[in-house]
């Protein structure tokens, strides 16, 4: 007869989808929820590839957890073991429907230099996650690092994303770069380089650089057809930030640009003022993430 553990874990890998496996089978690295948090700002772009990858996110804490034989987590990576943790529920953060008081879900994490897990017991968890099918007290976790450590940092971000995501006017995501062309001004030095994006649901978004002669460049986003000139670049850890800071090549595909020569030089060197404004992407965690373009 089936233990409990076991019957649970069933249902779990019977729903696990192709993104989480491929999660579970690449290197784990500890997780934030095994070692003290460090006193430094938070990855953004780590939060928001969890936040846009879960239809459930959970605060809760620990009441108990399992450590799974290895004949029961045949797929776990070496130097790991598989868990399986029950917790009590404390907020659902992000969902549209109702969560039981206590809910349970598996998770593989990296053994320690005596072949030790990690201990949750007690502690506040954030889990990004997706519902099992008719199995109401059960989550899955959409990757291997989706239980991070509860702070009051790290529930703020994640909330703070979470009204980015679901706000009416959330910016597109981002999937490539459509046409990039320049149109010199009416005096010598001025001019306006413009490049569309392509986006998931074909509303535009575009990049616009001005030159102005004697003034180093100035960039803005447009997220309609109407572009401010005077709009500021998006803010750093915001979710239009994200989605071209992390989205966007590292240089325009020729595919993109039909002007001369001398004009495709323009639009280059404007696409680069664009970058080096938005800076790098913050993101330390490989794993699935939003776009393709990249």
């Amino acid at each position: 007869m089936m233990t409990a553990p076991n019957r649970l874990l069933a249902t779990l890998l019977l729903a696990a989808s192709p993104s989480l496996v491929a999660a579970q089978q690449t290197p784990l690295k500890p997780l934030d929820s095994a070692v003290p948090q460090q006193a430094t700002a938070l990855p953004y772009s780590d939060y928001a590839d969890l936040v846009l990858a879960s239809p459930v996110i959970l605060d809760a804490t620990v009441r108990s957890e399992v450590r799974l034989k290895p004949a029961e987590a045949p797929s776990v990576p070496q130097n790991a073991t598989r868990l399986y943790i029950e917790a009590d529920v404390t907020a659902l953060i992000r969902g549209t429907g109702a969560v039981p008081p206590r809910i349970g879900y598996t998770i593989d994490v990296p053994l320690d230099a005596r072949g030790r897990p990690p201990r949750y017991r007690k502690m506040r968890v954030l889990l990004f996650a997706r519902g099992v099918a008719n199995n109401q007290g059960q989550v899955q976790l959409v990757r291997s690092d989706a239980q991070r450590n509860w702070t009051p940092a790290s529930d703020a971000l994640t909330r703070r994303i979470v009204r980015e995501v679901l706000a009416p006017d959330t910016p597109p995501t981002v999937t490539g770069i459509g046409n990039a062309f320049f149109t010199a001004g009416d005096l010598p030095g001025d001019g306006e380089t413009q490049i569309f994006l392509t986006t998931a649901d074909n509303r535009p978004i575009s990049l616009n650089v001005l030159r102005k002669a004697g003034q180093p460049p100035r960039w803005s986003v447009a997220l309609s057809e109407v572009v401010d000139e005077a709009a500021p670049p998006p803010a750093r850890q915001t979710l239009l930030w994200y989605r071209l800071a992390c989205t966007l090549p590292a240089t325009l595909p020729d595919t993109a640009l039909h002007g001369s020569e001398a004009d495709n030089a323009i639009v280059r060197e404007d696409y680069a003022t664009v970058l080096n404004g938005l800076g790098a992407c913050d993101r330390t965690v490989d794993g699935p993430k939003e776009g393709s373009v990249r």
